[in-house]
């Protein structure tokens, strides 16, 4: 059964961010290879900007100046953080990671979206803790995702979700659990329709968005939505 108020869809938020809508948008950059010709969000103006750690250098390659920097310092020194920003200081030996302290910054002073640049090419226990991430936020119903350039990631529970084509090439669904039931993909040069997905068989990678939106549909079960060059 779906959610009486499902999350508002890709499309949605993009009409709201594209007309100026009141939602609070937090961007954070961490660390990892990023390609910024393949970024395709950058912050307005009232947006929250933070950087995790060594992601201070990624914002600076995408040319953005974070309003606050936080984590242990253990991948950038502080030394190379400009006077004037805000820096939230952690020991190195904790139970978070930077950038978990990162997105509890972000909640706290009122984001409704996460965007996460960086932590998906590099070290793969980094880029599977990110993804737990997407998990987590969805379950406090805040909209997020994951871009380095090259790949793309949200998370989608007991609901549907609209994904406009772009310079992205595949879009694949990775079952979150065992498996993942009524699951359904339109506009796509591969549909689904009411299929069951299993974490032992995840076959549905690869896709080809045809139309101008695909929509993805999932009854029962969460699945990772990765869009890929």
């Amino acid at each position: 059964m779906f959610d009486k108020q499902p999350k508002k869809t890709t499309a949605e938020l993009l009409e709201e961010y594209a007309a100026g809508d009141t939602h609070t948008a937090a961007f954070i950059y961490v660390g990892g290879e990023i390609s910024t010709k393949g970024i395709m969000r950058k912050p307005k103006e009232n947006d929250i900007v933070i950087a995790a750690d060594s992601g201070y250098l990624n914002a600076e390659k995408c040319g953005v100046t974070p309003t606050v920097v936080c984590g242990d310092f253990d991948s950038v020194s502080e030394k190379f953080i400009p006077k004037g920003i805000e820096r939230v200081t952690v020991p190195a030996e904790k139970d978070f990671t930077d950038t978990m302290l990162a997105v509890d910054v972000a909640l706290e002073r009122g984001a409704s979206e996460i965007v996460i640049i960086g932590g998906l090419s590099g070290r793969l226990d980094h880029t599977l803790s990110n993804m737990g991430i997407l998990r987590m936020l969805d379950g406090k119903r805040i909209y997020a995702s994951a871009e380095d350039g090259r790949n793309r990631i949200r998370y989608l529970k007991n609901s549907n979700t609209l994904i406009a084509r772009s310079s992205y090439r595949y879009l694949s669904l990775i079952v979150d659990g065992d498996v993942a039931k009524g699951v359904s993909v339109e506009g796509c040069k591969y549909p689904l329709n009411n299929a069951t997905l299993k974490s032992d068989n995840q076959y549905a990678v690869s896709n080809e968005i045809e139309k101008n939106l695909a929509l993805v549909t999932v009854k029962k079960g969460a699945l990772f939505i990765i869009e890929s060059l």
